[in-house]
């Protein structure tokens, strides 16, 4: 889905390159930018959407600051021909939702593979960010929500707080440290518009205060101009 995007954004960038190799040494396998003997530099995954993988929003890295460590993660269910996705969606025609069992055993995963890639990369996790699509913007929601000590910010790209998720959220001052990007199409067919501007509800009414971007005309996908509004955030997020 948006692979042509990243590809434009990899000719003109002139970024370093990255490592192609698939990476298992983690809970979830993951592909990796890293200037090696990086210490403390900001670390950023990508969490990609449904039926994709994790070379999906790799692209986007070569838009941001070449010195930083750029992680991304493959969910781990498998989805035919050659996709996967971070948990099945409930039947019925109401508010998007998961299925409980799959959004907990990937978040424990994703919880694991964040706190294991803080170490490896020698950063802190108040310079952790999780930067996702779709269901990998689902997941991000998931994971700083509940685990905020785990990073210092969330990129919401074509997302949706979940009702299960929102159920269960209270008031915490863990939360208000954390930086929170929102972004949405105004004609995303997947998860529509309301999606976002519900999530900026719920979060606001937590105390919190995301950073929201409608993009007027936009499907399901990611623009060149929400990749540098997104630029801008991360490194802003980081002062």
């Amino acid at each position: 889905m948006l692979k042509l995007f990243a590809l434009a954004l990899a000719l003109v960038a002139g970024a370093a390159q990255a490592d192609t190799s698939l990476h298992t040494d983690l809970p979830l396998s993951y592909l990796e930018q890293t200037q090696g003997d990086a210490r403390n530099q900001p670390l950023v995954i990508f969490l990609h959407g449904f039926g994709s993988n994790e070379e999906d929003l790799f692209g986007i890295k070569d838009a941001l600051p070449s010195t930083w460590t750029y992680l991304s993660a493959r969910a781990p269910m498998p989805v035919d021909p050659h996709g996967f996705r971070w948990f099945t969606k409930t039947p019925g025609d109401g508010e998007y939702n998961g299925e409980t069992a799959d959004l907990q055993r990937s978040a424990t995963l994703l919880e694991d593979f964040v706190t294991q890639a803080t170490a490896k990369y020698h950063t802190q996790s108040d310079r952790v960010f999780l930067v996702g699509f779709s269901q990998g913007a689902i997941m991000s929601y998931e994971v700083g929500l509940r685990k905020p000590a785990l990073v210092r910010g969330i990129a919401a790209l074509s997302g949706s707080v979940l009702p299960v998720l929102k159920a269960e959220l209270k008031p915490d001052e863990r939360l208000k440290q954390l930086a929170i990007f929102i972004g949405h199409g105004t004609l995303d067919q997947a998860l529509p518009y309301t999606s976002a501007t519900r999530a900026n509800e719920v979060l606001t009414g937590l105390g919190l205060t995301p950073e929201f971007h409608g993009y007027p005309g936009m499907p399901h996908t990611i623009s060149e101009a929400e990749v540098q509004d997104l630029k801008v955030w991360l490194e802003k997020s980081l002062n």
